[in-house]
């Protein structure tokens, strides 16, 4: 039986999971020991935190397995580079995964590629070339994801502060400060083999707004005219090979200014979190993203072909206990539109940060209209 190897063990890594049990693979799933889903459904967990690499390398070696994958974690995707790379099994290269986790050095990348980028400075303080940028400017950890530490900044009083926050939340202790990007925010879903770009999906991408951003809420298709769509390609399949993105999943934000230019935010080499790759690409579209990502992983060619016909697929977050209530009342008004329903957790309730402390989701499908 093949072997696969998947670093991390939540609700949204449990979706890989079970995928590649559906495609006959053993599942070998490395994660710290937190109850979480994925802990039940592998068929062999090791109770390992995803950033020890070494520990999880050496237990490889002996497990032998036909590739090496995850989904939707920047930290996690560290972790299997660097292990796929010792086993020599198929991935990114460890300077793909540098550029494409780290916010300073893949801004450097598309400035060197000559792709728009907007002014920036990576900084532990407030100095003095911050003082001369045009506001308003975005303070964010160079390293970290999931909206965790952004702030739109008006003010240059508020530097401080903001700067500060995004530092305790770096790994590296760094923040970066750019300029702010006007516009609409949407997300790039696409899978690359062998350094042949495909993509799968565009997503409308829903936000809290400033000054933290944390997303609401996600839809496919985006509404993206074909001309728009093309002109996007134009701009984020050249950001890939600026990051040195061969192999596998990327998901990359996006905004198109009100003079309708496209201005990349960010790309990871990854699938999107929030079930943007795991749950609306397939019910959108059609692809099977999640076995393309298996077969990469395993150095075969992904099989691009739609399964289904497009819908409109949508995923809603949970803040308050008036979303919930709204959850319940579309249930009621429309069951058969409802796809999933996650655990409700109410542990937050009055005090969503980011992304990781919503009370919950729901995803709906629906014909396209």
């Amino acid at each position: 039986m093949k072997k696969i190897v998947i670093i991390g063990a939540n609700d949204f890594q449990n979706q890989l999971i079970l995928k590649a049990k559906e495609m006959g693979f053993e599942t070998h799933v490395f994660a710290w020991q937190d109850g979480s889903i994925g802990e039940r459904t592998a068929d062999h967990f090791y109770p390992v935190s995803i950033v020890e690499i070494d520990e999880i390398l050496e237990k490889c070696r002996e497990i032998k397995p036909d590739a090496v994958a995850t989904i939707a974690s920047d930290l996690a995707n560290i972790t299997v580079s660097k292990v796929a790379a010792g086993l020599g099994l198929s991935g990114n290269t460890p300077e793909c995964i540098e550029l494409s986790t780290n916010k300073y050095a893949m801004r450097s990348a598309f400035l060197k590629a000559g792709l728009p980028t907007p002014k920036f400075y990576k900084v532990d303080r407030v100095i003095p070339e911050l003082m001369e940028m045009e506001l308003p400017v975005i303070v964010k950890p160079t390293d970290r994801s999931g909206s965790r530490a952004i702030t739109k900044i008006t003010s240059y009083d508020q530097l401080e502060e903001a700067i500060k926050e995004a530092v305790e939340q770096s790994f590296e202790k760094k923040a970066i400060v750019e300029e702010y990007i006007e516009g609409d925010e949407y997300s790039y879903e696409t899978i690359s083999y062998h350094g042949t770009h495909t993509n799968l999906a565009v997503t409308k991408k829903y936000t809290t707004g400033a000054p933290h951003f944390i997303e609401t809420g996600h839809v496919q298709p985006s509404g993206l005219s074909e001309e728009m769509l093309k002109k996007v390609r134009s701009v984020m399949y050249p950001a890939l090979d600026a990051l040195k993105i061969t192999d596998g999943a990327s998901h990359g934000e996006f905004r198109i200014t009100p003079e309708g230019e496209v201005r990349i935010i960010e790309i990871g080499s990854r699938m999107g979190g929030d079930c943007i790759g795991s749950d609306l690409v397939p019910l959108s579209t059609g692809y099977d993203f999640m076995e393309m990502i298996v077969d990469v992983a395993c150095g075969k060619a992904p099989k691009i072909v739609p399964k289904t016909g497009p819908k409109e697929a949508r995923i809603r977050f949970l803040f308050t206990m008036d979303d919930v209530e709204e959850m319940k009342q579309y249930e009621k008004e429309h069951p058969e539109e409802i796809y999933r329903i996650s655990e409700l957790d109410l542990s937050h309730l009055g005090h969503v940060s980011d992304s990781s402390t919503r009370l919950g989701y729901y995803i709906t499908v629906k014909e396209l209209s």
